[in-house]
């Protein structure tokens, strides 16, 4: 069937005949001058007939790169999954790659280097330092990636940033020892590696301390690496320097498993310990009456780089989210409270 076509607007003749579908400008129509190019007026009519595609096409997510500080550590293992799942959920074709720095930032450096290379389109950053990632962060930029920092802070004009509140942790993590010290003792934290979320930590458990004079920091420098052994090595030494030592404040769930086992190699049962993440693994601690880990804020790494992955896509596509910080509360895990403890989402 040959269905023939004509109709004029826009001061053109639009015809489809045999030879196919043709248009003819007419100098005017109705006595309104032709004051639109004919490419122009082309364009408009095609839109509003439908036979133009849409003004804007949303980019397809074909490659999403993480890089963490220790996937090792189950946190961060999180991150990862929650990453590729939520890339997977947007297109199940994607390629995901999923690498740890192991908290050194030449070698996330590197990395960050070779998802360039790979032409990655988007990167999800754990920092491994959140001032020394900037240069790298700038070369991804230049390459046309889009970034969001996860869990840490990143300089070099990251897109969003999206964290847990980590000084809303360090504060509650305070709190609960400062109410069980009953404001006053000799307390030491066990610090970690030098990214914003740590340091927002200390923060805010310093911010509560400052209320009470009366508790006295013998130590606050050391840094045990975010890990199990760091911890146990750190705490051993703090141990032999301390005789006395009311409480400890651990910056993370690995470092403070670390510390319960110094405390028990060294026979030390005379203080407590608190921490942050709400890892699987610290939950048996709090379970366990002999256990010094009374307390952790818990985190949800799944969730957060889930809503990273989201964000990230959203800027490619040009969508950027209210504000370019996006933090997600935590709630405090006690020895009282672990038995309704839901844990991490995945």
């Amino acid at each position: 069937m040959n269905l023939k076509v004509n109709f004029t607007t826009f001061g053109m003749n639009f015809r489809n005949s045999e030879n196919g579908f043709q248009i003819t400008r007419r100098p005017w129509v109705k006595g309104i001058r032709r004051r639109l190019p004919l490419t122009r007026q082309v364009t408009t009519l095609l839109f509003a007939i439908g036979l133009a595609g849409p003004a804007f096409a949303e980019k397809q997510l074909s490659s999403v790169a993480t890089t963490v500080g220790d996937l090792g550590n189950p946190f961060f293992v999180q991150i990862a999954h929650g990453a590729q799942d939520q890339a997977k959920n947007i297109n199940p074709a994607v390629k995901f790659t999923a690498q740890s720095s192991n908290y050194d930032v030449n070698t996330q450096a590197n990395q960050i280097d070779n998802f360039i290379s790979a032409g990655d389109q988007l990167l999800i950053l754990n920092a491994a330092d959140s001032k020394g990632i900037a240069p790298a962060v700038i070369r991804a930029k230049a390459a046309g990636m889009t970034v969001v920092a996860v869990d840490v802070t990143a300089a070099g004009g990251v897109d969003a940033t999206i964290t847990s509140n980590n000084k809303q942790a360090g504060e509650i993590a305070g709190q609960y020892l400062a109410d069980r010290l009953k404001g006053k003792g000799n307390i030491v934290i066990v610090n970690g590696p030098p990214v914003s979320s740590i340091a927002d930590r200390v923060a805010g458990f310093l911010e509560v301390m400052k209320k009470y004079p009366g508790i006295k920091i013998l130590s606050q420098d050391q840094n045990a690496g975010g890990s199990r052994d760091g911890g146990l090595r750190v705490m051993t030494d703090l141990l032999t320097a301390f005789p006395k030592i009311d409480a400890v404040f651990s910056i993370n769930d690995p470092q403070a498993v670390g510390c319960d086992l110094a405390a028990k190699q060294a026979g030390r049962k005379d203080f407590f310990i608190v921490s942050v993440d709400g890892a699987p693994e610290v939950v048996p601690f709090l379970k366990d009456p002999n256990s010094l880990i009374a307390a952790t804020a818990a985190q949800d790494p799944y969730t957060m780089a889930e809503k990273a992955v989201s964000v990230g896509y959203d800027i490619m596509n040009g969508k950027k989210p209210e504000s370019p910080t996006i933090l997600i509360p935590v709630q405090l895990i006690t020895k009282e409270n672990v038995n309704s403890y839901q844990g991490w989402t995945k």
